[in-house]
């Protein structure tokens, strides 16, 4: 008799950095930043602190599942976030480490776990939005670039709007989505979401700077403003 697809449960190590400025405050805003496909923890954490506003917490988080990638005279380790096998388990591994990060850094009183920042870059763009939706009270604000949307967005019973505020950011000359395909992503989003900008920038497959002076001119706006009344408050009022 063939049994297939049985599982156990083991432990594994999820590894992240964190960066606190010296002028950080107590329950200090957080931007959790979330690297794409081939790339690590270090990368983001660059990224991260070239749009974080001043006093805000930086946490970057590294994907599971390492591989080698062919550079242009060796190889290097990168780290993916989904595989397709089972691809529900990678989902759901990542909602719990945000989870989990955010807890632990809020248990500290280093950050304030109603002031957080989810930021993510190709393939971590449809991940985090996954996570917002599946947890649409626990993001401040999310920042998605040159990624995707969840394929599921209109049939998974798990999913609400968010409130958040949400800023999707994507280029006119990327390889991996063609124009066309962004502004349908951002079309969707936009119907979904109650509080959604977006803008179109010159380039590839990559952030580019005048996207990162609009990021952290963003995250000051919003980290500055009140905080909005959740979805299910307004439709109280």
């Amino acid at each position: 008799m063939l049994q297939q697809d049985l599982s156990l449960t083991a432990e594994i190590k999820l590894y992240y950095d964190v960066f606190i400025p010296e002028n950080a405050p107590q329950n200090a805003p957080l931007l959790l930043a979330v690297h794409g496909y081939g790339a690590h923890k270090r990368y983001m954490m660059r990224e991260a602190q070239m749009v974080a506003p001043d006093g805000f917490v930086i946490a970057s988080i590294q994907a599971p599942h390492q591989h080698f990638r062919k550079t242009d005279d060796s190889y290097r380790i990168g780290f993916g976030w989904l595989t397709d096998f089972k691809s529900e388990d990678s989902v759901a591994l990542h909602h719990n480490f945000v989870l989990e990060v955010i807890e632990k850094l809020a248990n500290e009183q280093v950050i304030d776990a109603n002031r957080v920042y989810l930021y993510g870059f190709s393939q971590a763009c449809a991940l985090n939005f996954r996570f917002a939706f599946t947890y649409p009270e626990k993001m401040r604000g999310v920042v998605g670039i040159c990624g995707g949307i969840p394929g599921d967005l209109e049939t998974n019973p798990r999913y609400s709007p968010t409130n958040a505020e949400t800023f999707y950011l994507y280029n006119d000359d990327d390889e991996f989505y063609p124009l066309e395909k962004y502004e349908a992503f951002a079309a969707k989003l936009n119907a979904y979401l109650p509080n959604f900008e977006s803008k179109l920038y010159g380039s590839k497959h990559e952030i580019i700077q005048p996207m990162r002076d609009d990021i952290k001119a963003w995250l000051k706006e919003k980290a500055e403003s009140p905080e909005r009344l959740s979805a299910l408050e307004q439709k109280t009022l």
